[in-house]
């Protein structure tokens, strides 16, 4: 009987850029929310409060929203994100990006599933910000693609504000080695 050589897959670590907008810190959820990271695993590599300036929340709402949503969108976007501090998170993890936007929700909080972090804790719906001309306040950013990700970590957070550690956890849950 001949022997199967089993090759073992090492998976990439990825990270996310997480962002709890004013409306998380304003209404003192930000602890809740970022426990539920900690829950699932994840790693934090990189964490700071801060006001947004216009500019970079304009970096981080890149051009690309005003083409697929509208400038008025984009600028609401922004008027949002600088209305009050943020707390920007760097997470890392296997598969990181879907495992987070899983637990986020629906962009829109009216259609966020319940168990979600919107669903638990928002409810505007894109119809009343829209109509109201403001944004969708809706707690929290989390990117959406691996490159989106690279962007994003890169407006927040320079490259020696990201830690590398290694918690006694990630022995087990992340498969690090010394």
């Amino acid at each position: 009987m001949k022997k199967q050589n089993k090759k073992q897959t090492r998976v990439k670590l990825e990270r996310t850029l997480i962002l709890l907008k004013p409306d998380a810190l304003d209404r003192g959820v930000t602890g809740e929310i970022l426990s539920r990271f900690e829950k699932v695993g994840a790693k934090m590599v990189g964490m700071k409060l801060l006001v947004s300036k216009k500019d970079t929340a304009g970096r981080h709402y890149r051009g690309d929203i005003a083409e697929r949503y509208g400038k008025k969108v984009r600028d609401n976007l922004i008027k949002m994100l600088t209305s009050g501090p943020v707390i920007a998170m760097v997470w890392e993890g296997i598969d990181i990006l879907t495992v987070v936007r899983k637990m986020v929700g629906s962009t829109y909080p009216s259609l966020a599933l319940p168990g979600t972090i919107r669903g638990d804790y928002a409810h505007i719906s894109k119809e009343y910000a829209n109509a109201n001309n403001v944004g969708i306040f809706n707690l929290i950013h989390a990117s959406a693609t691996p490159d989106e990700a690279r962007i994003e970590i890169d407006v927040w957070f320079k490259p020696e504000e990201l830690i590398k550690h290694k918690p006694l956890y990630t022995h087990y849950t992340l498969r690090e080695e010394d």
